[in-house]
């Protein structure tokens, strides 16, 4: 059989070393550089060096939003992995009807984010929101308006995150559900032998074995929490008085809004930054763990 050549096998990379080039590490670079001046309306360049990274770490409205991203990221990806677990512990049990209802909680994955955000703008809106609507019926709220869902500061960061957890959630089920399919039935079978509850056998068996699984997915969500935008722009846009804004709105502002090129490059340099160290160690904590001492 005769071999491909080297130079054959480069041919075929190149397509996708050209794009990767073209879209990914030149604007990178780009942004990196930028990120050290200051850049005016007609493109004229100041280099300012760290003036633009200082700023970014004393600015109180950055670190405003690093606050509300870390709390977007705790509330979405704690719930959605609580109820992604227990659904997929319920489907691994193959109950009757388990499949129907499995395939009616996948719908959300079909729909983008944005169409996501944009619908659960209409359900809670205090005018005629059917969620106000609900909850005034069965009686936790006295009047549908008693929630300013996206006009209150105390409740539109909660509002988008119970989009994202709507959307989410089913990525989760689906993560943790596949790892407990690929469970030995054996290790199971075993456990009930012995006497072990359906409890002890969810803790002491199962979630130890698809450890990886789950903290997969958990690295996943929360890069992909870290990063959401479409959500939170179509339901509050970071409003009201930037209670909902985070890091990745506050960065499309700037830019877009304020065109402060420099600054918003230093803010997105910072929290790629962020991004890819968190990865690297939650990465190596996960397939390099530590070797307990016998």
């Amino acid at each position: 059989m005769r071999l491909i050549s080297r130079k054959t096998l480069l041919l075929f990379f190149l397509p996708g070393a050209i794009f990767m080039g073209a879209f990914l590490i030149y604007p990178i670079i780009t942004m990196v550089v930028d990120s050290f001046f200051e850049i005016g309306i007609t493109g004229d360049k100041t280099f300012v060096g760290l003036e633009n990274y200082i700023r970014a770490f004393t600015a109180g409205g950055f670190l405003k939003q690093l606050k509300n991203t870390l709390l977007y990221i705790v509330i979405a990806v704690s719930i959605e992995t609580a109820i992604g677990l227990l659904f997929a512990l319920f489907f691994e049990l193959n109950y009757k009807g388990s499949k129907i209802i499995r395939s009616l909680m996948m719908a959300p994955l079909m729909i983008a984010p944005l169409v996501a955000g944009l619908t659960w703008k209409l359900m809670m809106s205090s005018s005629f929101g059917i969620v106000n609507e609900l909850l005034a019926k069965i009686g936790i709220l006295s009047s549908s308006s008693d929630i300013l869902w996206l006009a209150d500061e105390k409740w539109s960061l909660l509002a988008c995150c119970i989009a994202d957890i709507w959307l989410t959630t089913p990525f989760m089920m689906l993560m943790i559900l596949a790892g407990l399919q690929g469970l030995d039935s054996s290790m199971l079978e075993a456990a009930k032998m012995d006497g072990a509850s359906l409890l002890q056998q969810v803790f002491a068996i199962k979630l130890p074995v698809i450890k990886p699984v789950l903290l997969t997915a958990l690295s996943v969500r929360i890069i992909d929490a870290a990063r959401t935008f479409d959500i939170i722009w179509a339901m509050t846009e970071g409003g009201p008085n930037s209670s909902s804004e985070t890091l990745s709105i506050i960065i499309y502002k700037t830019l877009t809004r304020y065109n402060d090129v420099g600054y918003a490059s230093a803010m997105a340099v910072v929290f790629i930054a962020v991004l890819v160290i968190f990865t690297l160690v939650f990465m190596q904590s996960l397939w390099n763990p530590k070797k307990k001492n016998c």
